[in-house]
């Protein structure tokens, strides 16, 4: 079995024979969500002036521009990218898959596993993406044998050679990723630790000795995996937009978090950060040292020229939407990550607001939206399209269904059953409160449920608005699939979400006591 040494443990035992270490550098990024441009420190859209003034950050320039300044100082590095390249701006609703592939290969990856949302728009389009890069995309926790698009060209893992040595890659994606996003119904996904452990033995069976997971499961799933596997070296981690570091006093943890003799990183989200982890293996695959550091993509880091003029090109078809002025706002609007899928947050309470304002005179009663379908913050001042696209990238329409007082308790306790993992089917609500204790078993966690100001019956009918992508069962709400006269087709989320901000010019963000956290 592999063992973990410290640097001091592995040059006392080895002595003389230290010429036989092999060192490797893994550049590493994971949900880039399409932030080709520059972002903000709330990682929406940040304009030309304030990247000017040194005020953003990442983008595919200053990516390409760190990318080359890391491989400048090894003499053996990889690149790999931990899922979650498709979805998150205009980019990707006009492009689909093409730029990630575009600009992946320009910057030279070798390999990637396959993220939730690149099943957004089904098989077809994670193929064509797949037939546009020039390296692996790997998922090992899947079977895609029934999926004419996929059979036979996603792979569960693949071996490359670099610096005279064989590293073995293995992908995982999300086993919830058929709530998650739009599969289909040809692919089967497994259990990560079963899948992970089976294409280790393979690999190892090969003689590849040092193994390298791609993980797009969240930081939890990955220890988990660290934990209940054998022979695995590295997890660079995707899925929980999770900061490891030793020096951001907002890190989730440690860069690298040792489970056992496994090394996990991340490195949070939308290009922000490149993480860059030196590991240096003995003759035998033993990992004797791990260290690094997720690098910031600020002002410091010089855009190359080439990439800014090639999405500046490709910048040109979106500009007419994007830049439209649809309202303004008092404050900036939080819709951090965190805070939306833990409780009441200010983006949850707009957009649920705005989704009940538009259909209360059809007799519906509550808005239900998914924390994990709000994706940015909004600066304050004017709002463009293009920052509300940002905040709702997924071109849901509204929903609008008839489900019991007990359906609808149980879908909020489905909201609220993963909030340890910062699951993204956390309900923001409208035209309802209702608390809950994470602290309770899972399935009894909600209760003082009201509609309307009065407690929920359980037994009454309810006039529901949510989002296709819920109402369909998405994130688990599988109890409402089979809703009474349910009407998937209403516009669209973010066009609704914009005329109410423009309804409710100069809007003035607030969070009330709606959710309560006991």
């Amino acid at each position: 079995m592999k063992r973990f040494l410290t640097a001091t443990a592995a040059l006392a035992l080895t002595g003389g024979m230290a010429a036989a270490d092999y060192s490797l550098t893994i550049l590493h990024t994971n949900d880039f969500h399409a932030r080709f441009e520059p972002i903000s420190k709330y990682d929406g859209p940040c304009s030309a002036e304030d990247n000017t003034a040194g005020e953003c950050f990442g983008g595919s320039a200053r990516l390409a521009t760190a990318i080359e300044a890391a491989r400048g100082r090894t003499n053996n590095s990889i690149l790999v990218d931990g899922g979650d390249q498709f979805q998150g701006t205009l980019f990707y609703t006009y492009y689909k898959g093409a730029l990630a592939a575009e600009m992946m290969n320009k910057m030279g990856y070798d390999a990637m596993t396959v993220g939730n949302h690149e099943f957004d728009d089904g098989p077809e389009v994670l193929a064509g993406f797949m037939a546009a890069a020039h390296f692996p995309i790997l998922m090992s926790n899947a079977d895609v044998s029934g999926e004419p698009l996929l059979a036979g060209k996603l792979a569960k893992s693949t071996v490359i050679e670099r610096g005279g040595e064989e590293l073995g890659l293995i992908g995982l994606t999300p086993q919830d990723t058929d709530e998650l996003a739009s599969p289909g119904e040809n692919i089967v996904f497994t259990d990560p630790v079963a899948a992970v452990q089976a294409e280790v033995d393979v690999l190892t069976g090969q003689g590849v000795n040092k193994i390298i997971v791609l993980s797009h499961s969240g930081y939890a799933v990955d220890q988990r995996v660290a934990a209940q596997t054998t022979g695995v070296d590295v997890i660079v981690g995707g899925h929980s937009n999770t900061l490891l570091s030793n020096t951001n006093d907002r890190a989730a943890g440690p860069y690298p978090t040792m489970v056992g003799a496994t090394a996990i990183v991340q490195a949070y989200a939308y290009g922000k950060f490149l993480g860059e982890l030196n590991v240096t293996f003995d003759d035998d695959g033993n990992v004797t040292e791990a260290v690094g550091e997720p690098l910031i993509m600020d002002a410091a880091v010089t855009e190359d020229a080439g990439t800014v003029e090639r999405i500046a090109e490709a910048a040109v078809p979106l500009d007419e939407i994007r830049n439209k002025v649809v309202a303004q706002t008092e404050q900036p609007i939080g819709g951090d990550r965190a805070v939306c899928r833990a409780q009441a947050c200010e983006m949850g309470i707009l957009i649920a607001d705005a989704m009940l304002a538009r259909v209360a005179d059809q007799g519906i009663q509550v808005a239900i939206q998914n924390g994990g379908g709000i994706r940015a913050s909004i600066d304050a001042g004017e709002v463009t399209m293009g920052e509300v696209l940002t905040v709702l990238p997924f071109q849901n329409t509204l929903s609008t269904f008839q489900v019991s007082g007990a359906t609808l308790v149980e879908a909020l306790e489905n909201g609220v059953s993963q909030i340890e993992e910062g699951a993204g089917r956390f309900p923001q609500v409208a035209g309802m409160s209702y608390a809950f204790d994470a602290a309770q078993p899972v399935g009894s966690r909600v209760s003082d449920v009201m509609v309307g100001g009065a407690p929920i019956d359980m037994a009454a009918i309810y006039g529901v608005v949510s989002n296709n992508y819920v109402r369909n069962g998405g994130d688990g709400y599988a109890m409402f699939k089979t809703a009474e006269n349910a009407y998937d087709f209403g516009p669209d989320l973010a066009d609704v979400t914009a005329e109410y901000l423009a309804q409710n010019a100069p809007y003035a963000p607030f969070v009330d006591g709606r959710i309560t956290v006991k």
